[in-house]
Order: C-alpha cells, then structure tokens, then sequence
C-alpha cells in the first residue's frame, strides 16, 4: 500500500469512493443533501485540501483522506476493503506528514466516531449543525 499525492486527474475515481462510501455509511443522509453535495466535493472541496490516496499494487485508489489547516476534511474508504487498516494508515499519515490534529464527525455517524476514538482523538465539543447549516450535527475531535 502506497500513500501518494492525488492528482486532478483522480478526482473522478475519488468521487465514485467517496459516494460508495458515503452510501454504506451515511445512512443519515437524504438522497438529495447527498446530490447537492457531490459536485460541491467534485468541484471546489478536493481542491481545497491537501489530499492524499492510498493505492494498492496494481495502483488502484483504495481511500482517500484530505486534510486542511490541521483539520481532516475527509476520510473516505472504498466500502469493498473497509476495516483493512486503510483508514489507519491515511489518518496515521495525515497526523504525521500533514500535521493533522482535529477532525469534525457526524454525531450519528457511530462508527466514524469510534474509529476515531481508537486512532487517539478525544471528543473536544458539538455543533448542532454540519457546514452546510443542515441539521446533521458534528462532533468536533482533536488529538
């Protein structure tokens, strides 16, 4: 497993990862604040971040992480190799090279949450609201 720097012309890959993911996890979410999202994350939020990938051998992206200002922005697995150390391994990168210490988690994500929480992040306070002002509340994490 290789973590490299992504380039534009992933973007479309990570895109498709982060909707699957979205999908397994997110279950929260209306199909319509997922549709409004996609092209936001497409067009402005992945240039807005550092973002990472992890390839497998045959240069396949597996996940993606992107982090901005020490904050992990996203973290997100394709759903066939989730709980395979991936996540780790993106969020133990984004820590040591790209010098991320907090990380906001929807509240009804529980695993996100908890995955968290095993990697070292302790939960430092809560908006009733995500970025977007929708009322999917966050929990905001640091080291």
């Amino acid at each position: 497993m290789k973590i490299e720097i992504v380039e534009k012309a992933d973007h479309l890959s990570l895109i498709d990862i982060w909707e699957a993911s979205v999908r397994a996890t997110h279950d929260f979410l209306l199909e319509e604040d997922l549709q409004e999202l996609k092209p936001l994350i497409l067009d402005q939020y992945f240039d807005a971040v550092d973002l990472r990938c992890a390839r497998n051998g045959k240069g396949e992206i597996l996940g993606f992480c992107g982090v901005h200002d020490g904050n992990i922005e996203m973290l997100f697995i394709s759903p066939d190799v989730r709980g395979k150390g991936i996540g780790a391994l993106l969020v133990a990168h984004a820590i040591k090279v790209q010098g991320a210490s907090k990380v906001d988690v929807n509240e009804q994500n529980k695993q996100a949450l908890g995955f968290y929480l095993h990697m070292g992040f302790s939960i430092t306070g809560r908006s009733s609201v995500d970025g977007q002002g929708k009322p999917y509340p966050l929990l905001h994490l640091a080291l």
